[in-house]
């Protein structure tokens, strides 16, 4: 007679509950597993970003149940996006319409409302206010050490808990890679004059070609503004960002102007934005997996990762299933999720990253790009080239 299979606490254990975590918990709604999803925070809770949702997680989701999407596009405050203008170097300007319908909305509120969905349409167990202190993987289990001594054990865990994941610390250590991660601040601001409604900005310079400097509406009169850049030139420039911020908006001949009036809503805070594309990386080994910004899937030209969380989330929660049905949580069966992640998000984010690269010192060709999508008919592939 084989042996009873391990008691644990829970099957699976997603740490996390923004973006990743919560499409994760969705996918197993059906698996028959236990799921307990974990996070340090009580929701809602404020979360450092850009604010913008883009149409592709939308449609990760939808591809779960229609009705999920319907509900978020009942989230107010939010602003729903039809187009972006980007300024190029030279002050020259490009609008492009976006295909996926899309909204930005501030995370605080749209991470909860996707808590909320996994509390309606699963049987998830969501811990809040649990802080992950350390965790290690067995042969038989993986055993999560918890704030004030407490423990909980599962067959799997899934890392979704950010680019500062302890999950990921633990279990797949490595060093910064400031080629392949972006520092970023980002304040709330309101009454920015000639800001619209449905369009999204970004400014780009030669002094900060390894980023830019965007502008979002968010809702309710409120506008999200911030400056990402690549973190080996702010390591090796010494920048600021918060100052440099500040500066642009001030300075800057297309935002002076606009930011004279407005109003910041607090401080500027900074966040981290692990770049994917361009190297290899293992997001998985002897039962676990990683998603999302811990598994280093921010697109490095656009900068966002809410869609990529989603899909790769999708993606973890299948192979868990696969996992328990085969009765395999081996590092080498894990693969399978990397290679499904490969192949539906990492070759978009190496073109991204390839590009990001290249055009990171080139302001002249930039401002080229711009000129060029202004001759008839070739709008549409500058608009293909930047994703």
């Amino acid at each position: 007679m084989l042996p009873a299979p391990p008691a644990f606490d829970y099957d699976v254990a997603i740490v996390g509950a923004g973006p990743a975590g919560t499409a994760c918990a969705l996918a197993l709604r059906h698996s028959g597993l236990r799921v307990a999803l974990l996070d340090k925070a009580e929701f809602p809770r404020d979360k450092v970003c850009g604010d913008a949702v883009p149409g592709q997680a939308f449609k990760a989701l939808r591809q779960l149940d229609p009705a999920f999407v319907e509900q978020l596009w009942q989230l107010a405050p939010r602003d729903d996006v039809r187009d972006s203008r980007l300024v190029a170097p030279s002050g020259a300007s490009l609008t492009l319409q976006w295909k996926l319908p899309s909204f930005n909305s501030p995370r605080e509120t749209f991470d909860a409302a996707l808590l909320a969905l996994v509390r309606q349409h699963s049987d998830t167990t969501i811990l809040e206010n649990t802080v992950l202190k350390g965790l290690h993987a067995g042969p038989d289990a993986v055993h999560l050490h918890l704030a004030e001594g407490a423990e909980l054990t599962c067959g799997i865990v899934i890392g979704c808990d950010g680019a500062n994941s302890v999950v990921a610390r633990k279990l797949r250590p490595a060093p910064l890679d400031r080629a392949h991660h972006c520092a970023g601040v980002r304040a709330y601001y309101e009454n920015v004059a000639g800001a619209q409604s449905g369009t999204t900005e970004f400014f780009l310079s030669s002094d900060y070609l390894a980023g830019y400097v965007w502008l979002f509406p968010v809702g309710a009169g409120r506008y999200n503004v911030g400056l990402g850049m690549l973190s080996e030139i702010v390591a090796k420039h010494k920048v600021d960002l918060k100052e440099t911020l500040t500066r642009v908006l001030a300075t800057h001949p297309e935002l002076a102007g606009r930011f004279a009036q407005a109003r910041p809503l607090g401080p500027i805070v900074g966040f981290g934005l692990p770049l994917g594309g361009g190297r290899e990386l293992s997001i998985s080994g002897s039962r676990f997996m990683l998603c999302g910004d811990a598994a280093s899937l921010i697109d490095p030209l656009q900068g966002h990762g809410i869609d990529t969380a989603m899909q790769s989330g999708i993606l973890a929660g299948a192979q868990a299933a696969a996992c328990f049905a085969k009765q395999d949580f081996s590092a080498g069966f894990m693969r399978e999720y990397d290679a499904r992640v490969a192949r539906k998000i990492g070759r978009k984010l190496a073109k991204s990253y390839r590009l990001m690269r290249f055009l990171s010192n080139k302001a002249w060709l930039v401002n080229a790009a711009v000129r060029l999508a202004r001759v008839p008919g070739l709008k549409p592939w500058v608009q293909r080239a930047i994703g």
